[in-house]
């Protein structure tokens, strides 16, 4: 009988010690993995109609040119009109001949303007008829010690990050429903809304809200399939952008060659492919920030334990990228 409980302890350990090393080292989590390898193709969604927002650069723009690549029609919308228009030229030219002008569709928009989102998503059928995919990619990171953050910086944060995609999700939701459609609603979510991030407070608590709510989403309307994709550093203009703990400054520095990051075009093709899976929740991101994750979701305890060996200083290069 002692044989026999050995032998599930170790068995126990060595299954969990297995998967631990193969989530250190894939770039995306195990399930993504292995649909990458065996689910649906990209080109599954042939013909659908995608509207992407924040689409006029980094993952936004590269998940754009990979859906494309598959025949995938697209609503591409943001504030810069001329960045847009060069994607739209670079998504018909990687499309093999399978899209033309009239199947990539700019949309010029603010998510911050609310009262509007019924118009623009009005804009879209007058185009396209349809919309069988909205990707929630607009937003911005945050670089700002907690303490110091000013509550307007949370306020700013948390509308366009938060508020802006409810608002705009519940007007695709309503057409869904309205029209007895599996319609597919999906978030560019972050690692930090799975594990809390230093020096980015806010942002992390928009990632966890926005969880959250589209839990509570799933939950309600199981027709509908929610897809919660969470990067972790790629390599895009993204801290240029970033906001800190002042109202309306931005952090304005630049991603280093020397970073160890996620490429933007490989973060765009998982992301891709975890639409065309439809999956619940999927991850991506290079060696250590799976393993973190794996331990964060999975072993919270042991998280504590790790962090506190880890220290704060390390935490930060690895949030860094260095």
């Amino acid at each position: 009988m002692a044989f026999f409980f050995y032998f599930v302890a170790i068995s126990f350990f060595v299954y969990h010690l297995v998967r631990l090393i193969m989530w250190a080292l894939l770039d995306s989590d195990i399930e993504l993995f292995f649909l990458s390898k065996l689910g649906r193709p990209i080109s599954s969604l042939r013909g659908k109609v995608v509207w992407i927002t924040g689409a006029s650069s980094g993952i936004g723009r590269d998940l754009a040119i990979a859906l494309a690549r598959n025949g995938v029609k697209l609503c591409i919308s943001a504030r810069n009109i001329s960045e847009l228009l060069k994607v739209k030229q670079a998504c018909i030219a990687q499309s093999n001949g399978s899209l033309g002008p009239n199947d990539v569709y700019v949309l010029e928009m603010d998510m911050l303007h609310l009262n509007h989102h019924n118009d623009y998503f009005n804009m879209v059928l007058d185009h396209f008829k349809t919309v069988d995919i909205l990707v929630n990619n607009a937003g911005r990171s945050q670089r700002a010690e907690w303490g110091s953050i000013n509550i307007k910086v949370d306020r700013e944060l948390f509308e366009l990050d938060v508020f802006a995609v409810v608002n705009l999700s519940r007007v695709a939701l309503n057409f869904f429903t309205r029209n007895s459609m599996k319609g597919h609603l999906v978030v560019t979510s972050s690692t930090a809304g799975l594990i809390g991030a230093p020096n980015s407070g806010t942002y992390t608590g928009a990632k966890h809200a926005l969880h959250g709510y589209f839990e509570a989403l799933r939950n309600e309307f199981p027709n509908v399939h929610v897809t919660m994709f969470c990067p972790g550093p790629t390599a895009t203009n993204f801290l240029q952008e970033c906001f800190t703990d002042t109202p309306g400054a931005k952090f304005n520095q630049t991603v280093q060659p020397t970073d160890r990051r996620m490429t933007s075009e490989r973060c765009g093709h998982l992301y891709a492919l975890a639409i065309a899976n439809k999956t619940h929740l999927s991850w991506v991101g290079t060696f250590p920030i799976n393993f973190l994750l794996y331990i964060g979701c999975y072993y919270p305890n042991l998280k504590r334990v790790l962090l506190k060996i880890i220290g704060m200083e390390r935490l930060q290069r690895v949030r860094d990228s260095r």
